[in-house]
């Protein structure tokens, strides 16, 4: 018999995805799991229960998931969910397994709850760039739903349209938009801005990403800020020093003027986003232009961005979306739950049980808390823990 995994609904307030969908249970069909379903879990993303039970899924309760499950999937785990998760730790059980997002670099208090639950917490915003972790890096899953809704958001407040239009009452000139940050977010803003017909513009401090934002039809801006290196560990973006952020503002002012729409993307993996763009700047934009700032969640590229909010300065809209992907729940699941599914089966021995080798680099990348102790490396770093308390916890 094989493990039992569980999938419950999301109680994290707006969110509306689900963490497994019916077509990517073949993923784990050979695997000999048996999977249980809260009722009603896959709803708001467009699954019915129907269609899980069609595929030999059982249907349950929260609490019997929880009581019963070897393995817990979760979109939305406690770290992420600061406003309820406190009543999922309270129900799971030492020696069950989590995986889900948890913002580990940031949500220390519910690490701490986790491990001291006995929790084996697997976190998949750390799962490592490398090439066998590809199909399971659901951070750029979820980075292309917000690239794509984030375009669209912002031709929606744009009062113009994006396409040139040849109509009898005289031609309609494109709008102009600029994406910020080449990463997955921004390629696909890119790639759906071009979609919509505006002219696009792209910039990044990488130099290397020029041939991918000039393959999607777009202009690499150049700005003379100088060497600037600003990619980190495993392909994630890295913090840049203020005086690299402060000539790149200055470079990039007259660039935002004269453009429609801007779309900021960059963020750091548990850092605060960096500040891009100043009030003098967004002030530089013509009445009716439109920010939306994609990183609003942790704390905005925007200086005047507001999370969750619609703010107006001088005429010119600074969106500040949270939870983009939650926007596009359907295919955001989907994604999402190809990623999950190919993880977990990756973790399935050949017996059907779980087997979490931490010398594996992607289980060590992912695996937050184990056997009662916060085990991530970066994460103890941010606690304040030491090396020596690390390999003492190790050898216990």
């Amino acid at each position: 018999m094989g493990i039992k995994v569980g999938i419950v609904a999301e109680l994290a307030p707006g969110e509306r995805r689900v963490a497994m969908v019916p077509t990517a249970l073949s993923v784990l069909n050979k695997t000999g799991a048996e999977l249980i379903l809260e009722a009603g879990a896959g709803e708001r993303a467009g699954f019915p229960d129907a269609e899980y039970t069609a595929k030999s899924v059982r249907i349950a309760g929260r609490q019997e998931i929880f009581d019963t499950a070897d393995v817990v999937l979760q979109v939305r785990s406690p770290g992420a969910n600061p406003e309820t998760g406190g009543s999922d730790v309270a129900q799971m059980r030492r020696g069950q397994t989590v995986i889900g997002f948890g913002e580990p670099l940031t949500a220390l208090d519910a690490a701490r709850g986790l491990a001291e639950r006995g929790v084996s917490f697997l976190a998949m915003e750390l799962m490592p760039r490398i090439t066998r972790a590809q199909s399971m890096d659901a951070l750029s899953s979820m980075a292309t739903i917000a690239g794509y809704k984030a375009v669209l958001i912002a031709a929606d407040t744009l009062p113009r349209m994006f396409p040139m239009l040849m109509t009898a009452a005289g031609t309609v000139a494109p709008a102009r938009v600029l994406v910020i940050g080449a990463g997955v977010a921004g390629l696909q803003a890119i790639a759906t801005a071009r979609r919509l017909g505006a002219v696009v513009s792209g910039y990044d401090v990488r130099a290397v990403v020029k041939e991918q934002i000039e393959s999607l039809g777009a202009r690499f801006i150049v700005l003379n800020v100088g060497a600037v290196d600003a990619e980190g560990k495993g392909g994630y973006a890295k913090a840049m020093s203020e005086d690299d952020l402060r000539r790149q503002r200055e470079a990039m002012g007259g660039v935002l003027a004269e453009q429609n729409v801007v779309i900021t993307t960059a963020a750091v993996p548990g850092k605060k986003a960096p500040i891009l763009i100043t009030r003098e700047m967004v002030e530089r934009m013509a009445p009716g232009s439109v920010v939306v700032d994609i990183a609003a969640e942790r704390g905005g590229n925007c200086e005047l961005t507001k999370p969750g909010e619609t703010v107006v300065h001088n005429g010119i809209y600074i969106v500040g979306p949270v939870n983009l992907p939650s926007a596009v729940p359907y295919h955001a699941s989907q994604m999402y739950a190809k990623n999950i599914a190919t993880f977990l089966k990756y973790l399935i021995g050949k017996d059907g049980n779980l087997a979490l080798d931490r010398e594996d680099e992607i289980v060590r990348e992912t695996l937050v808390t184990h056997g009662g102790e916060v085990v991530h490396a970066k994460v103890r770093e941010l606690m304040g823990l030491t090396k020596a308390e690390l390999a003492a916890d190790e050898r216990r």
